[in-house]
């Protein structure tokens, strides 16, 4: 093998570099290649809260267990701290107008609890926001999704995936950023 490597790179290296011919011609074209958006995403190294930046649009996630006792739409003492929290990031950061409030829930349960269920939180949610927020110009907007847009499968292989069942529950709030 190392003789005919050996024999291999004597030749390239010993013959002279070949030239096109002059009747050679052809078209040079420009290469036009889309560019996709750049995605920020982090995530708190408990799962529990995370951040995705997509151009001016930011996503706040904090999944229910953290605001919420199971099946409840009354937030906790350390809910509002959190909360607290995001608000000031708001208040830092937006461009001002709408910022979307948007509960989720994971697969269990009926839809239509899941539904209401999602919508009480998100409105919690909105609530305590408001008395949070300082900007001036920022209106508030609480929706209920359900189960119907999971950030994780609930259900891998057949089998439920509990992990991801507690991300898919959550508040999202959705603002934009200034440019």
């Amino acid at each position: 093998m190392f003789r005919s490597l050996s024999l291999t790179l004597a030749l390239l290296l010993t013959s002279p570099p070949t030239t096109p011919p002059e009747s050679a011609t052809g078209v040079v074209e420009d290469l036009v290649l889309p560019v996709e958006d750049i995605i920020g995403a982090i995530e708190s190294l408990d799962g529990t809260e995370s951040e995705i930046q997509e151009g001016t649009q930011v996503t706040v996630a904090l999944t229910s267990d953290v605001l919420f006792a199971l099946d409840e739409w009354q937030l906790t003492a350390k809910a509002r701290q959190r909360l607290g929290e995001v608000a000031a990031k708001v208040d830092a950061e937006s461009a001002g107008g709408v910022v979307k409030v948007q509960g989720h829930t994971d697969d269990q349960g009926a839809d239509a609890y899941n539904l209401t269920l999602s919508r009480r939180r998100a409105q919690a949610v909105e609530q305590a926001m408001r008395g949070l927020l300082s900007s001036a110009g920022v209106t508030l907007q609480a929706q209920g999704y359900g189960e119907s847009r999971p950030k994780m499968p609930n259900v891998v292989d057949g089998k439920p995936v509990a992990e991801n069942r507690a991300k898919n529950r959550r508040v999202e709030i959705v603002y934009n950023v200034r440019p």
